[in-house]
């Protein structure tokens, strides 16, 4: 396709000069910018180009959405006019933080944390899918399990459990990774205290509980000081905070400590002051919190679940927006590690969904090709886990299509809280998504993906239609 320099300077012009860019990238479908001033946006101008398919403003960064297979082209010949430097996303991400609130940057944080762990979660999430399959009853024979039937395949079954349960097992392990890179540590440090949180000489976290009610609860003796010899599998928060304390050590050590004896100093200083730190404070304190978050969600939903499924379903796209739905990444976790599973991850795939027919509604309704091409791509992107093309491009362009989706998810949610639906794990947060929850919940499931599926696209229809009228 032949890109117009005209129209790229028209762009340029449209996010307020080439002055007013404190740094520029591209995605695979998008430019990305850190702006000066987004104030000086003219986004009827800009969404009026012929090359622009949307533009939204996220976490610090104003994006254009130009398409895949173009917008390397437009990035190129926007270098060219205005003669900025090339730069990384990691550049824009870092530029474009330095505008956020202190709330903003720990949601930040957090995002950082969690998304380079998120393909081994997903990943996970599809295998045990897969093993639900062969696993759940009712699903091939009725009352029986396809490996209860077929007896030569439970090794299998076993296997592919196996493979998939390491993420979770082993969880803290990468967020330990995650978390001291982020903090700017040794990752592989990160790894290790990651794993000593979960070695096998601890009583194992799920353990926990029965070892309680026994009295049986090993401890440590040090000099009088006793301490709970538990690990903490499925735990996010604990490993979080000592990766922070991990991490910050590490750097104050190297500013002291001579370079000659620093590998035989720095790491094992770090790690042990900060395994006695994790083990004797952050710890305890961290699992009663945790323990604390799981118990009152779980309480919610088991008491007053239509309200959580409403509440939730109606404003987790609006979370998407702000960018604090990466918070309740952790809290997913935390549910799965603790209970076996997550109320809140299938009412996110509802949202999803919701957002995915609000656009396709847009395809069918909208008059300008531009909108219909954005609306039918983003739709599929949204339909397959990612919303941000079809929120920001379409829905929230117009309002009532995202109104309509929020109204859709809500009772979606709510269906599905209403009847105690989980997901033993994060899997891909659209249509393919019931591979991820329990085979007993699929039919209330599949009922909440047709509630998402047709209240936001005939909502959309009968909102434009009114419009039109008025």
């Amino acid at each position: 396709m032949a890109i117009s320099r005209e129209s790229v300077e028209k762009i340029v012009e449209a996010v307020g000069g080439k002055d007013n860019i404190a740094a520029a990238t591209h995605c695979v479908t998008r430019l990305r910018f850190a702006l000066k001033d987004e104030s000086k946006v003219d986004k009827e101008k800009l969404e009026s180009i012929d090359l622009v398919k949307g533009s939204f403003s996220a976490n610090g960064q104003f994006q254009v959405v130009i398409g895949q297979g173009t917008v390397d082209k437009v990035y190129d010949l926007m270098v060219d006019i205005t003669g900025i430097d090339r730069a990384t996303k990691q550049e824009i991400k870092d530029e474009a933080a330095k505008k956020l609130n202190p709330l903003q940057r720990a949601v930040k944080t957090l995002a950082d944390i969690f998304i380079p762990i998120l393909p081994a979660i997903v990943t996970a999430g599809l295998l045990l899918g897969l093993n639900n399959l062969l696993t759940g009853k009712g699903i091939f024979y009725d009352g029986k399990s396809f490996i209860e039937v077929h007896k030569q395949w439970a090794d299998l079954a076993n296997m592919i459990n196996l493979i998939a349960n390491t993420a979770f097992t082993f969880l803290p392990a990468l967020i330990g990774w995650s978390a001291v890179k982020r903090f700017g540590g040794n990752p592989l440090l990160g790894i290790v205290l990651g794993l000593m949180l979960v070695h096998p000489d601890l009583l194992n976290a799920w353990a926990y509980g029965d070892a309680l009610k026994k009295h049986a609860v090993p401890q440590w003796n040090l000099f009088g000081l006793h301490i709970n010899k538990i690990g903490y599998q499925g735990q996010v928060l604990p490993v979080l905070i000592s990766a922070y304390v991990l991490a910050k050590q590490e750097i104050w050590l190297k500013k002291r400590i001579p370079d000659s004896v620093q590998l035989l100093l720095v790491a094992p200083i770090a790690l042990l002051v900060t395994g006695f730190i994790a083990f004797i404070i952050i710890g305890p304190v961290t699992f009663a919190i945790g323990n604390a978050i799981t118990d009152a969600v779980v309480w919610i939903f088991h008491h007053f679940g239509w309200v959580g499924g409403l509440v939730y379903g109606g404003i987790y796209a609006l979370l998407v927006v702000t960018g604090m739905h990466h918070t309740f990444l952790a809290v997913d976790l935390q549910l799965i590690g603790s209970t076996g599973g997550t109320y809140l991850w299938p009412i996110l795939v509802m949202s999803n969904i919701a957002q995915g027919s609000a656009a396709l509604a847009m395809l069918f309704l909208a008059r300008d090709k531009n909108v219909k091409g954005m609306a039918g791509t983003s739709a599929i992107s949204a339909y397959l886990g990612i919303t941000e093309p079809a929120m920001f491009g379409v829905n929230l362009r117009y309002r009532y299509p995202f109104v309509a989706a929020l109204t859709g998810s809500a009772i979606a949610g709510m269906v599905l809280a209403m009847n105690h639906v989980k997901a033993p794990s994060i899997g891909v947060g659209g249509l393919p998504g019931f591979l991820s929850i329990f085979p007993q919940y699929w039919g209330v499931f599949f009922l909440g993906m047709a509630l998402a599926i047709i209240i936001p696209f005939a909502l959309t229809a009968l909102f434009a239609l009114t419009k039109k009228q008025k």
